[in-house]
């Protein structure tokens, strides 16, 4: 019997998951979103540990870091470009633990960092999925 071996998705693969999920937002927030960059990385950086105050590197699963829309136009110089942050590897413990999609997954934790570059807040974003369920 031959053995195959199965690989965990790659960073690449979420990567592709995630852009699948841009492609399906709605035009206007397709719009907003061409100017922010997405960033598939393993874990969050030290910084944004410390800074989150976090317990362990797999208690994030995505992040948003930027200005809002509704500051833009104003902006400092050398500022830097707004960015969405996924993180493959509490992603896929996550994916694991719930028995959800990968693809849902990665999708509802992009949608809620897009909330973010529009300017909501976890309890706006949470008061918005409760009403919608």
């Amino acid at each position: 019997m031959a053995r195959t071996e199965t690989l965990p998705p790659s960073l690449a693969d979420i990567d592709a998951l995630a852009q699948s999920a841009v492609e399906r937002l709605p035009p206007l927030f397709r719009e907003h979103l061409a100017s922010v960059l997405l960033r598939i990385e393993d874990f969050p950086d030290a910084d944004v540990i410390a800074e989150m105050e976090l317990e362990t590197e797999f208690d994030i699963l995505g992040l948003y870091q930027g200005r809002h829309v509704g500051m833009k136009g104003d902006e400092p110089s050398g500022a830097l470009p707004d960015i969405i942050f996924l993180y493959r590897r509490p992603l896929l413990e996550e994916w694991c633990e719930s028995g959800e999609s990968l693809e849902h997954l990665v999708t509802h934790v992009l949608v809620h960092e897009v909330g973010h570059h529009f300017g909501l807040s976890d309890e706006d974003m949470e008061r918005i999925e409760a009403a919608a369920g």
